[in-house]
């Protein structure tokens, strides 16, 4: 089951850790998760409206590409000194790579999600 959040231009799908996939509610299509690094200098130093102007750009870029006819969501992100972590669902790394030129953002290094952990695992 996957909730639909939207804000900004921007959607995204939020779905049961167990598959690494999200479907999209719309279309039904299984998409795999990927974490994109991007090295951003002083990233942590960003202020508010520095990282509301980046999220804008990316919800507007994610807007184009699925009008055009590329599924791919912004799940979260996660800043840090010198980089954002990034957790999108897209149909294959090259919609990461068309994303952030077309945002100008980084992408130096794209992994696909195999699969997630957490301390219910242990259950």
């Amino acid at each position: 089951m996957s909730i639909r959040l939207a804000g900004a231009g921007c959607e995204c799908y939020y779905l049961s850790a167990v598959t690494c996939a999200a479907s999209n509610p719309y279309t039904g299509v299984q998409m795999p998760k990927f974490l994109i690094e991007r090295e951003i200098p002083k990233a942590g130093d960003l202020s508010a409206a520095d990282l509301k102007g980046i999220a804008a750009k990316s919800c507007g870029v994610l807007g184009d590409m699925n009008r055009g006819g590329t599924d791919i969501q912004w799940v979260h992100s996660y800043v840090t000194g010198d980089r954002i972590y990034c957790v999108y669902n897209a149909p294959d790394e090259e919609a990461i790579r068309v994303h952030a030129q077309q945002g100008g953002f980084p992408a130096n290094r794209i992994e696909r999600v195999h699969g997630i952990i957490d301390p219910t695992t242990a259950d």
